[in-house]
């Protein structure tokens, strides 16, 4: 049925605009009616950690009929250490659709502070994933004068771009690494020369539009063991959008968020194709910005979201959001990863997101935690620790995914292995967890599965920090429709 309908697509695609919405429509359809998800893959991390050992990309059972259900089925470690796995992406997504000759079958997994990039073999048995080829980080510095690789996606090209965070010095450099789709070989670069962004982290490209958006973290060598509050003020964090024409590779806009925009990180196009606006979540304040196109033809963004700051005892610190939009652009999720919390808003409204689901797990406010609540403008009463299957959860929820159909949000509770052991370093002790939550998608609403629960303090070198979830067919996070 599947191949039906991408010919269909492609066929729609090449003939009208106004049929060109069939491809989101059909696609979109076919992933929320399709099979449930079975596996997914994690990367998992040891750098910030005492144990000496290679991080690796975990294959995690999430099908409630299988024996081993909510377990580490297979575990394949990379030839190096201290790399830092963060995010990951696909060689070919749904900006492909309709290529008869591109498959989902490679994941490629950038390397944050080793700068190196490694490409896993999903395809030929993808509960066991293999190495294909590693790209040294001399390819990038050499190359690009790039470092850090960051977000990776797949191009209609065929082609592979990863967004970059630093020069091979450490400082902030947000350019754009492109590798072949084939023989994942670094090509250059995607901007022009000297056209990098002061900061890098995430991106999101829309060619409909033609424009891509991307975001800004922080200068590598400020951020790499932990958060300094300094370092805001002297300029090493970032706190713009950046637009950019996806035809020329120019830039054309910077959109300064200010204070209450400061480290904007996840950036999220709505997943229908005809919208020209998304959102993005800013850590510092724990706001989240919405970004459009205006009348005029150029970019703007507004803040929709503010989670109010509680007066506390103790220590108050930027919280590091996530965010995600559900297939059919109807709800954001969005962690707070210091106060503990996942909240599900309806966004129907674009401009004026409601919240309608909240839950908590972990996180720096719980009841006999050293932070103590004095005010709290959501009138809240402070969250009592989480245990899950007599595990109490270390941390606080972090990286979201969820099913294609949307019921069900997979929570992981690492962030960045340095920042970990700063905010979190019972979480180094005893490794991090993945969780799922069961999701009300008529009316709202947030609520733990106590029956799932992946422990990653147990494992068998070791704890390890878990950060990224990726489902084998594709996800909320990963797939881009043109």
């Amino acid at each position: 049925m599947l191949n039906s309908l991408r010919s269909s697509a492609l066929w729609l695609n090449r003939t009208t605009g106004v049929l060109m919405m069939a491809q989101f429509h059909l696609v979109s359809f076919f992933l929320v009616v399709g099979p449930r998800e079975e596996i997914v893959y994690l990367p998992c991390i040891y750098r910030s950690t005492e144990i000496l050992k290679p991080d690796y990309l975990a294959t995690v059972d999430v099908d409630p009929k299988s024996p081993t259900y909510s377990q580490v089925i297979h575990r394949l470690p990379m030839p190096n250490l201290r790399d830092e796995l963060h995010h990951s992406g696909w060689n070919a997504c749904s900006s492909c659709f309709g290529d008869a000759s591109k498959t989902r079958n490679r994941l490629i997994l950038p390397s944050l502070i080793s700068s190196r990039i490694y490409v896993v073999d999903v395809g030929t048995n993808p509960r066991a994933p293999k190495m294909q080829k590693m790209v040294e980080p001399v390819d990038l510095f050499w190359k690009c004068g790039l470092a850090n690789p960051h977000t990776s996606h797949c191009l209609g090209s065929g082609q592979i771009m990863i967004s970059c965070m630093g020069d091979p010095a450490g400082n902030g450099k947000g350019g754009f690494v492109l590798l072949d789709g084939e023989t994942f070989e670094v090509l250059g670069n995607w901007e022009h020369p000297g056209e990098a962004a002061p900061f890098g982290y995430d991106f999101w490209y829309q060619p409909r539009h033609n424009v891509m958006i991307s975001t800004e973290w922080g200068a590598p060598k400020a951020l790499v063991n932990g958060f300094d509050p300094a370092h805001v003020k002297e300029g090493l964090y970032g706190s713009s959008l950046h637009v950019w024409d996806w035809t020329t590779h120019r830039k054309l806009q910077t959109l300064d968020l200010g204070e209450d925009g400061a480290i904007p990180l996840e950036v999220r196009f709505l997943h229908d194709p005809s919208a020209t606006e998304g959102y993005v979540g800013c850590a510092l304040k724990s706001t989240v910005f919405r970004f459009y196109k205006t009348p005029k033809g150029d970019w703007a963004a507004e803040k929709v979201i503010s989670v109010p700051s509680k007066k506390v005892e103790g220590w108050m610190l930027p919280e590091m959001p996530d965010i995600l939009i559900s297939l059919d652009d109807r709800f954001l999720y969005f962690s707070n990863w210091l106060h503990g919390d996942i909240r599900q808003y309806d966004i129907t409204d674009r401009r004026n997101p409601r919240l309608v689901g909240q839950v908590f797990l972990g996180g720096s406010l719980v009841t006999d935690g050293p932070v103590k609540i004095l005010e709290d403008p959501e009138n809240q009463p402070q969250p009592r620790p989480r245990i899950i299957q007599g595990k109490r959860i270390p941390g606080s929820p972090q990286m979201l995914q969820l099913s294609l159909d949307g019921r069900r949000l997979y929570v992981t509770t690492s962030l960045f292995s340095g920042w970990d052991k700063q905010f979190y370093p019972d979480m180094i002790r005893e490794g991090s967890v993945m969780m799922q939550i069961d999701v009300d998608t008529v009316n709202g609403g947030l609520s733990l599965n106590e029956n799932f629960l992946v422990d990653f303090g147990k494992e068998p070198d070791g704890p390890a920090l878990a950060h990224e979830l990726r489902y084998p067919g594709g996800d909320c996070t990963s797939d881009i429709w043109l």
